[in-house]
């Protein structure tokens, strides 16, 4: 099912849910529905926030997921492990694929070697072929296979309106998501050309409201930071930067009408969209969100323990206490209480 819908218009913040949800798969707790927003190389972030859920014994109860937020929200609903979604990545960026250091080291070349690229291809890479080199094996190829529900947002090119897809093929959604222009392809999915769907909804923390009593979104666009020995950015990194200046000023205006329950931002912004060999840097970075995660997590956690114990002796206390059984009235032979019967008379 392919749904068409417009993108509607932060610090940390966390606010008690006032809403009910239906039965929750989670191990324990309320009901959590789970966005991870997208922001290149800094969505790498997201794999500590996973790992907050799994040290909690939490599992959402719904995922949504934007650009690189699709790749590990697809890993994750398919039952991998955040540890084992951390294994993986190492692998593939340090261990296994070497040529991958030279396909995510592009931004390190010169602006006119770019552009001689951009001039002769419509992108740098393909992201479908790419999936089938990064995705771990045990990730489901198709929606109805997946652990948890996923919603995934992708941009339709030529009608610029957001498409939220929740079943059929997953690696062409995933590949359509994360499809930023000039670094990767777009994606034709259902006779559609499909772009990243940060360029309409970078957080889409509005698909999942609703679905769960507890609303977490992961914030990883960033914003553009000064380097120390320059006044100015690079050609790079203001062809790469401009598309996430954009995705920010969509979330701050979502933040204004409506906010998540819990809203996390990554704080990586200091790295850049294809840092993807700042594996150990941008996670260490993300680790103080971890914990903040973690902290407000708990927090909720602790005040439906303690309401429901306090629910729980408020009933106790209130709870009408059962009369004592009424005597019963001695009755005679024919089942009716006897008549006391007063003599008219006596006798002596």
């Amino acid at each position: 099912m392919i749904s068409m819908s417009r993108a509607p218009t932060g610090s940390d913040a966390i606010l008690l849910p006032d809403r009910s949800g239906e039965t929750t798969p989670a191990i324990r707790g309320p009901s959590i529905a789970l966005a991870l927003g997208g922001g290149g190389a800094r969505g790498l972030a997201h794999i500590p926030m996973l790992e907050a859920f799994d040290e909690l014994g939490l599992k959402p109860r719904v995922i949504a997921g934007t650009s690189i937020g699709a790749v590990f929200g697809a890993a994750y609903a398919s039952g991998l492990s955040a540890r084992e979604i951390r294994a993986h990545t190492q692998e593939i960026l340090t261990l296994r694929f070497d040529l991958m250091r030279e396909l995510f080291s592009a931004r390190a070349r010169s602006a006119n070697k770019l552009l001689g690229i951009f001039s002769t291809r419509n992108a740098l890479l393909d992201p479908l072929a790419l999936l089938d080199i990064l995705m771990p094996s045990r990730v489901a190829r198709r929606f109805a296979d997946l652990k948890i529900p996923l919603k995934l947002v992708t941009t339709n090119f030529y009608a610029q309106e957001a498409v939220v897809i929740t079943q059929g093929d997953l690696m062409p959604a995933i590949a359509a998501s994360m499809a930023l222009p000039a670094i990767f392809q777009p994606v034709l999915y259902d006779g559609y050309a499909h772009v990243d769907g940060g360029l309409t909804n970078p957080l889409p923390f509005d698909l999942v409201a609703g679905n769960g009593d507890i609303v977490v979104a992961v914030d990883v666009s960033g914003t553009p930071t000064p380097s120390a020995d320059r006044a100015l950015p690079t050609a790079t990194e203001a062809l790469f930067a401009s598309a996430f200046i954009w995705e920010r000023s969509l979330i701050k205006e979502k933040l204004k009408s409506a906010r998540p329950d819990i809203y996390i931002d990554a704080g990586t912004s200091h790295f850049q969209v294809l840092d993807f060999l700042k594996l150990p840097e941008i996670l260490a970075a993300a680790n103080p969100a971890k914990q903040r995660l973690k902290a407000k997590l708990e927090l909720i956690l602790s005040s439906e323990t303690v309401a429901s114990e306090a629910t729980g002796v408020l009933q106790a206390v209130v709870a009408p206490q059962p009369l004592p059984p009424a005597k019963k009235k001695r009755r005679g032979l024919l089942g009716r209480a006897p008549r006391l019967r007063r003599d008219k008379g006596k006798t002596g």
